[in-house]
């Protein structure tokens, strides 16, 4: 059930592609749209952190059709569901009559059928912070709000400026993010930790902090109780969705650790819960979770300051 759990979570947070091939990772989005229509009035969004953008970018009243899995912001909830992330309703998205479809370069598997419809596409890399300030580019050049997807890139770009500012010269503590695992079980199982090569590497390096875990085996590596000792992180994440929607108990959640109390985080307190929803769709609102992370892992620094 646990890994069933898992895999779930993983098509939920639109991280498919760090589990592809490292080639594959690295891979830049496309950022061109086939078959380019002269008004994008109709968009259907392939995934979450796409349908995020779109909203950010005040394209909002133009998507007509949503996957099962968007959730933000609430008008999304009222849209029409083309299906999920890995398997679309290619019917659905027909009777939406679209006349731009935007997805993740993991979705370009649907090309050749959206092609073959006479569908528009436009796939985009979320697989990393450079990928999203580069699809708000592209989506806003596609459908005529390049002044606004400008305007956020650029205030994106500022807000991560003032957290490299105010961290410049400061020890960076070790990190760890634990992405997912057995919950309130009194004891450390299954935990899935952020890998070296990931979104959330180069958030915990955004935000002042350094990965504890170093290996290079996988995206979402499990450790053990032992594994996590030898790391000995300074501080640790514990990303758990549905806290703040009281599926979870945080007490219980927070006791689990103390099967490794020697972990100087343990030891000091440094163990925090990550419930927001933004912080497992990797789309413009990243910036809250850097900011967040940064907080935590750097509470020496007066953030209310300019």
């Amino acid at each position: 059930m646990r890994g069933k759990i898992f895999s779930a979570a993983i098509i939920l947070l639109v991280f498919g592609g760090s589990f592809l091939g490292k080639g594959r990772l690295n891979r830049p989005p496309s950022g061109k749209v086939r078959q380019a229509p002269d008004h994008c009035r109709r968009i259907v969004s392939m995934a979450p952190s796409i349908t995020e953008t779109l909203f950010a970018l005040g394209l909002g009243d133009r998507v007509v059709g949503v996957t099962r899995y968007c959730s933000y912001p609430t008008e999304a909830k009222e849209l029409p569901r083309i299906g999920g992330y890995l398997d679309p309703n290619f019917e659905a998205i027909v009777a939406l009559k679209p006349d731009l479809v935007v997805m993740l370069i993991e979705n370009e598997q649907s090309l050749p059928a959206f092609a073959k419809l006479g569908m528009t596409s436009l796939s985009v890399c979320h697989q990393n912070v450079d990928g999203i300030l580069d699809s708000l580019l592209h989506i806003g050049q596609a459908c005529d709000a390049e002044e606004t997807a400008r305007s956020l890139a650029a205030d994106l770009q500022a807000r991560m400026g003032r957290v490299r500012r105010k961290t410049a010269g400061l020890q960076r503590p070790r990190v760890l993010c634990a992405i997912e695992r057995t919950l309130g079980s009194g004891t450390l199982e299954d935990v899935y930790v952020a890998g070296t090569n990931g979104f959330f590497d180069k958030i915990i390096t955004l935000a002042g902090g350094r990965n504890a875990y170093r290996g290079q085996a996988a995206a979402f590596p499990v450790v053990s109780s032992e594994g996590i000792l030898e790391m000995n992180p300074q501080v640790i994440f514990d990303m758990v969705p549905g806290l703040a929607a009281g599926k979870h108990d945080m007490a219980k959640i927070l006791d689990d650790w103390q099967g490794v109390e020697q972990v100087e985080a343990v030891a000091s307190g440094q163990v925090h819960a990550v419930e927001a929803d933004y912080a497992f769709v990797p789309g413009p609102r990243f910036i809250l979770l850097i900011e967040e992370l940064a907080q935590r892992i750097h509470p020496e620094v007066d953030w209310d300051a300019p």
